[in-house]
């Protein structure tokens, strides 16, 4: 093994040492910073009161949550999450094609990737995130399970550098509601989708207060609606299958 693999490994390594002992979250900081937008101050709104959960700034009335960092990445990878979520089910619901190019944004450890992969013998997945250290995390895994055709890209906070036209469906678990600058991703996101393409948003279901999730980490159905509009999407519908989370579908007009 060459010194460059052989460091790139280790630090994989102690990342992944560090995680799987470790389940919390925390904020994590951003690889870049788009306040210079001029913009932002009309569809943005920052208060000084707000969420400890939350990181201040308001989009169409919610507040956007903290990005869970890459030391909380063992919640990702939790045994338990296939009984919770039913992720298995998440994949089924999706309905691919071999060809399809899928981008999964806010991959973290490209847990739901990595049970797409399989599905697409033509086609591939683009494992999208704003943490190199997950994008490494990404890397490791795709050398252990063996798995080639999962495409690591370093995003971000207002792009998540996708070439034109170039996807089928985007698919954000859990993620949506941590972006730092959702309105400048989604319009990014319409240009990356194929005519007829598709955005699935799987967000806890913020209508069910006893759903143990904390608040900001939810949404409801009209708020991603109202979201998904702003940008142009249109909503096709919401399965209901899954436990706990909305599986909303929206395409390209």
């Amino acid at each position: 093994m060459n010194t460059n693999r052989k460091t790139k490994f280790l630090s994989c390594l102690s990342i992944l040492i560090i995680i799987f002992g470790v389940n919390i979250f925390i904020p994590v900081i951003p690889i870049a910073i788009a306040d210079q937008h001029t913009h932002t101050k009309t569809i943005y709104e920052q208060r000084q009161n707000h969420s400890s959960d939350g990181i201040g700034k308001f989009y169409m009335g919610r507040e956007i949550a903290n990005v869970m960092g890459y030391t909380g990445a063992g919640w990702l990878e939790r045994p338990s999450r296939e009984i919770e979520e039913k992720t298995s089910q998440i994949v089924e619901l999706l309905d691919l094609k071999p060809d399809h190019v899928v981008a999964d944004i806010g991959a973290g450890t490209g847990y739901l990737s990595f049970l797409i992969a399989p599905l697409l013998t033509e086609g591939k997945v683009l494992a999208v995130d704003i943490q190199p250290q997950m994008l490494e995390i990404i890397d490791y895994f795709k050398q252990e399970k063996n798995i080639n055709n999962v495409q690591p890209i370093l995003a971000t906070e207002t792009n998540p550098n996708l070439p034109a036209t170039s996807i089928d469906f985007a698919i954000f678990v859990d993620a949506y509601h941590e972006l730092g600058y959702p309105q400048e991703v989604m319009t990014e996101i319409v240009k990356a989708l194929k005519p007829g393409g598709k955005v699935v948003l799987v967000e806890y279901r913020a209508e069910n207060p006893f759903i143990r999730i904390k608040r900001l980490h939810k949404m409801s159905q009209r708020q991603v609606k109202k979201e998904m509009q702003a940008v142009g999407l249109v909503f096709q519908e919401t399965k209901n299958n899954l436990p706990q989370q909305h599986f909303m579908v929206f395409t390209k007009a």
